[in-house]
């Protein structure tokens, strides 16, 4: 392991500093690539506008078509945790904005695959819906797209997914990533995509007279309940029409918020602002009631949410549901507005979590063992990993297989696939892999070379450059594992292959204060724009292992002593090292406590 400080431009520090930001931040926000005060502007105003998403416009014609018609809407929905908040999304705005018949489908993991495929199509249009909207899928899914139009719905895909060769031939196309569309955040969730839909849908409705346009505002939102402008429509003509007022779409902004972390997609300007906006909410107590009972659940206080809650708190107990039961109880806790009914189908998603865990435990101490195996000998004698490494196992939970890749990537880092037998009924002898990758290796596209190198070994395959899944025979196991790992040794040189921690460099004892770690902890962190993770040389004053798997350790930094700990490490460390850590405030008996959670040692 390589422990790397970021550059930090002073002139920008300095500039951030006399726009009157905080020194410690001018330097972590400097050093994630921010310019300007301007763009830490977390203000409603300052979203991209709608209409700069390619198709928005077509899918609010479409669907406000639909609502005047009063057709019946289904959302088909993925089924982890973005897929879920979607769909939520999808549900709660287009009933806020009219819609009096709108019903969810989410397919089954095991059983259905992933995406719209015929059969599902079949199940919409069998239900008597008259159009079919996707959130969070369907970019890719050229049959089940065909299916539906077959059977006469209208289609509305809105995805954020990379598209293969082929557009399928949806009514209304909405993706950034589609060919022609020059909406600038590409890493937006497929959440985001789905409210964006939303905003696009009240200006239509707005303009059709439905709603009253509202009266510009004087400045920019500073962050109050607001209603979101979206960009473009803070600048639209204010005469006020004489429909009914126009509903607030602000709250569902906690919902987005927690979809797009938990999805882990970068943090781009556009996104944080979106994270910003639902945590502002939810800290102050407005949030769907599903919402509030998953941080009662998960013993997390909302009044001090931060992304970390998102990420490691609420997103793993929605997608344990999809993982090992029906998302139905994910998107329905997130559906309700009865705190009851919330708090149980929260205690169920906290039951199925901790089920999760425990899969996964065993499957990754042997998924470890089936890696280890794959080690080579090197010419000085050291054994080292593979440049990719794929596994497989017969007792493999397919709906776990994702976080146990997630796992071994970051044990060895290595592109990882984990595989699993398919549950579904007839195709026992295929394999459902996820992947996780590192950093210069994209794995959709390694995935795509490995297709053309290899015919017939890929059956299905899709996703991101760090995350992706696909489908083999049980026979091409082997084939693919020597393929993709071909593919890695051919595209990661040998520095790729040494992972490497990005810090911010030595911390200043005038920073080591509780409440400047409150300060950090309020601010978005996330893929894309990492939370602040500091690197010194300490000494070791003790160690000892808490738990038999975490490594708790006093250290003396900078001549002062404080504690920290190392979750899931158990190998001592020497009495001085450089170690990468981030700030945190340890509780015990009411009283708190500055610490280091460390991150990684360099020796």
């Amino acid at each position: 392991m390589k422990i790397i400080a970021r550059e930090i431009p002073p002139r920008t520090v300095w500039a951030l500093e006399q726009a009157g930001v905080h020194p410690l931040l001018a330097r972590l926000f400097a050093a994630r690539g921010v310019r300007a005060k301007e763009e830490l502007d977390d203000g409603l105003a300052r979203l991209l506008a709608p209409d700069t998403l390619r198709g928005t416009h077509e899918a609010a014609v479409l669907l406000a078509d639909a609502i005047a018609q009063d057709k019946r809407l289904c959302i088909v929905a993925d089924y982890d945790c973005d897929g879920a908040t979607a769909c939520a999304v999808g549900v709660r705005g287009l009933r806020l904005l009219g819609a009096k018949h709108v019903s969810y489908l989410v397919p089954d993991r095991v059983v259905d695959g992933y995406g719209l495929t015929p059969p599902i199509a079949e199940r919409v249009a069998d239900s008597g819906a008259d159009m079919l909207i996707t959130v969070d899928n369907g970019i890719a899914s050229v049959e089940g797209v065909a299916a539906a139009k077959v059977r006469g719905l209208q289609v509305l895909v809105t995805d954020h997914h990379l598209p293969g060769p082929e557009l399928p031939s949806a009514d209304v196309l909405v993706n950034p990533n589609q060919p022609g569309c020059e909406f600038e955040s590409k890493s937006i969730a497929g959440v985001g995509v789905m409210f964006y839909v939303l905003l696009a849908l009240r200006s239509e409705l707005r303009r059709r007279g439905v709603f009253d346009t509202p009266a510009p505002a004087a400045g920019p939102p500073q962050g109050g309940p607001a209603s979101p402008s979206g960009g473009g429509e803070a600048h639209e003509v204010a005469s006020r029409g004489a429909g009914k007022p126009q509903p607030k779409l602000d709250a569902l902004l906690p919902l987005v918020a927690l979809g797009t972390v938990a999805d882990v997609v970068k943090l781009d300007a556009n996104n944080r602002r979106l994270v910003a906006q639902g945590l502002r909410r939810i800290r102050a107590g407005s949030m769907p009631a599903g919402v509030a009972a998953l941080f009662k659940a998960a013993g997390r206080n909302a009044s001090v949410a931060t992304t970390f809650d998102f990420g490691f708190a609420l997103g793993p107990r929605i997608n344990a549901a999809g993982r090992l039961a029906d998302m139905t109880l994910g998107i329905e806790c997130l559906l309700t507005d009865d705190a009851g009914r919330a708090e149980e189908l929260a205690r169920m998603l906290d039951g199925i979590n901790r089920e999760r865990r425990d899969i996964e435990g065993g499957m990754r101490d042997q998924a470890l063992l089936l890696a280890e195996s794959l080690f080579a000998t090197d010419g000085e004698g050291i054994e080292a990993p593979p440049p990719a490494i794929s596994v497989f196992d017969a007792g493999f939970h397919e709906g776990v297989v994702g976080i146990v890749a997630s796992r071994i990537k970051d044990r060895f880092h290595r592109p990882t696939f984990v595989f699993a037998a398919s549950g579904a009924p007839g195709k026992e002898q295929e394999l459902k892999g996820s992947g996780r990758s590192i950093p210069g290796f994209h794995l959709r596209d390694a995935l795509d070379l490995v297709a053309k190198r290899h015919p017939g070994v890929l059956l299905r395959f899709g996703g991101h450059a760090m995350a992706a899944g696909c489908t083999v025979a049980r026979e091409h196991f082997e084939t693919f594992e020597k393929g993709f790992a071909q593919v890695a040794g051919e595209w990661l040189a040998e520095a790729a292959l040494t992972r490497q921690i990005e810090t911010d460099g030595p911390i200043s004892r005038e920073y080591m204060r509780i409440d400047l770690v409150d300060t950090l902890h309020r601010e978005v962190w996330g893929q894309g724009f990492a939370p602040p993770t500091f690197s010194e040389e300490v000494e070791v004053v003790s160690q000892r292992l808490v738990g038999e798997k975490h490594l708790s350790l006093k250290l003396r930094h900078q001549g002062q002593p404080i504690d920290a700990i190392w979750f899931s490490h158990t190998e001592p460390l020497p009495p001085r090292v450089k170690l990468a850590f981030r700030l945190d405030a340890d509780e015990w008996q009411g009283v708190r406590r500055l610490r280091f959670l460390v991150e990684g040692a360099e020796f």
